[in-house]
């Protein structure tokens, strides 16, 4: 028969539209034992195992169906007894579609919404039991909670697998399989013409390109906000977007554009675990192809580094990529040549390198460093006092040892 329509939904008393406020009030306020016996229970089951297995996954759906969970006890503090519409805009739920399609899961992932609406009802209804003992307020109160948890889970899972049929159909059966076929025959430059890559793309493979390699080591649907944070700050509506792992994205953004990295890293800042490495731009075929392999240069460097940077351009690192293609000599190179510097105040540093960005003028450098000039030239004499040479007799060397210590971390070299 299906559930009531909005119109038909039935209308509950004040009084138990009072007694759902407050138990919708409690709940979204619940205790921490309460979240964990609901993310606790989302997992159980011989069903669930393979997500459960993955921890990565296993957190994002559990943060995710206590997320829906949440919500429907939200929309019951506004509008009590109401039908509650699905929520399946956020960034988890989106993550949560597109990974478990990515990983052959999907059909698992619907039974973790009826584990959470099993768990999350008994909850729900001890709480009831504490509200009221009449049992006309009570059995109102259960019949119109239970119709509006139970039908919008069943709202969610639908809204949810339509979700999760686009994302199989994205990825299996042409848009992303097809991208991801005709990039790695371009990467490796095996025949392709143009024409039928760019019909396999949906791309213009004329005119210049820029690369950039997006991954994260936490929520996957991070991935996504940084491929839409990064085509806003290049101003380019419409990159290529190819989805190589569960944890990573290429992208190749059209014409010619300008990225900075402090700009973009601070875009960022609400997605901590994602990182982003550009390419050099490149024209036609073989600007995207070498334009890519700049960018997962860098991000090799950054791995190899383990850098606590979190966007990196090519024209950026690949000074730093060869100085660090042996560690320890690094290592050795950066503390031979800065000396007691390495172990200054932060301020000394930055002034000391951006004294050699701008040319040895300390005008320049104190507008740079939103500072005065005077403040500057003492900085500049402590640094020398600490440089095994002084800087004017070694400057390229000073530049280098401080770029690659910036990589390298607060730490240091080891």
């Amino acid at each position: 028969m299906g559930a009531p329509t909005e119109q038909s939904w039935p209308e509950p008393s004040d009084r138990v539209k009072e007694l759902i406020r407050r138990a919708a009030e409690f709940a979204s306020n619940a205790p921490e034992e309460w979240v964990t016996s609901l993310q606790d229970a989302t997992l159980t089951g011989v069903i669930l195992s393979p997500i459960a297995a993955d921890p990565t996954l296993a957190e994002l759906v559990r943060n995710s169906d206590t997320a829906v969970m949440l919500h429907w006890a939200a929309h019951n503090l506004a509008h009590p007894g109401r039908r509650v519409p699905p929520n399946i805009d956020s960034a988890d739920a989106l993550a949560v579609a597109r990974d478990l399609v990515r990983r052959g899961l999907d059909l698992h992932g619907i039974d973790t919404y009826r584990k959470g609406l099993n768990t999350a009802w008994t909850l729900w209804m001890n709480v009831c039991f504490e509200l009221t003992d009449d049992p006309a307020e009570l059995r109102e109160l259960l019949a119109v909670t239970w119709a509006s948890m139970s039908t919008y889970v069943d709202d969610t899972i639908d809204a949810i697998t339509i979700r999760m049929a686009g994302e199989r159909e994205q990825l299996t059966t042409g848009t992303n399989a097809d991208r991801l076929a005709a990039v790695s025959l371009i990467l490796e430059g095996a025949p392709i013409t143009r024409p039928r890559a760019e019909q396999q793309l949906g791309y213009r493979l004329t005119g210049p390109h820029t690369a950039a390699v997006i991954w994260t080591t936490g929520a996957v649907g991070d991935l996504d906000a940084a491929a839409h944070a990064l085509a806003r700050h290049a101003g380019t509506p419409r990159p290529l977007t190819v989805v190589a792992s569960a944890s990573a994205l290429w992208l190749w953004l059209p014409g010619t554009v300008v990225l900075d990295s402090g700009d973009l890293a601070r875009e960022l800042a609400d997605h901590p675990e994602v990182r982003v490495a550009i390419g050099r731009p490149g024209d036609d075929l073989e600007g995207f192809r070498r334009s890519h392999l700049d960018a997962g240069t860098a991000q090799r460097l950054m791995t190899r580094l383990q850098t606590r940077r979190r966007v990196a351009r090519y024209d950026d690192i690949a000074l730093i990529s060869l100085v660090t293609s042996d560690t320890g000599k690094a290592d050795e190179f950066v503390r031979d040549t800065l000396g007691e510097l390495l172990t200054a105040d932060q301020e000394t540093r930055e002034t000391v390198a951006a004294y050699v960005d701008e040319q040895f003028n300390t005008s320049r450098t104190a507008e740079r460093l939103y500072t005065h000039r005077n403040t500057v030239i003492r900085r500049l004499t402590r640094a020398d006092e600490l440089l095994p040479r002084p800087l004017a007799d070694n400057p390229t060397g000073v530049a280098v040892a401080l770029d690659v210590l910036r990589w390298l971390g607060p730490d240091g070299p080891a």
